[in-house]
């Protein structure tokens, strides 16, 4: 992913709230299916860390982008936006 395309995808997540917070239990697969499905539908998602989450954000980041095929647009705080192009009807257009 390129800069630019990044960009594009932070302006967009910026107006959205998160749709899913990991608190104390961490990342179960019962999380990452469901995060799973959401990228397939909405393609680019916000999620929160609670504060009783002792795990490091950036890992938690980084180990639910591995584990849904996604990537990583960026961790502010406890909060972080992954972006997976779904496989039929894509909704986001990055620029080239």
């Amino acid at each position: 992913m390129t800069s630019k395309q990044r960009a594009y995808l932070k302006s967009l997540a910026m107006v959205m709230d998160p749709i899913f917070q990991i608190g104390k239990s961490g990342l179960t697969p019962e999380i990452t299916e469901a995060v799973s499905e959401a990228l397939e539908a909405r393609e680019l998602i916000k999620l929160a860390v609670l504060k009783n989450c002792m795990d490091d954000i950036p890992a938690i980041a980084s180990t639910l982008a591995e584990r849904t095929h996604s990537e990583v647009v960026q961790v502010i705080g406890r909060r972080f936006v992954l972006y997976r192009p779904a496989k039929e009807k894509k909704k986001i257009m990055l620029p080239r």
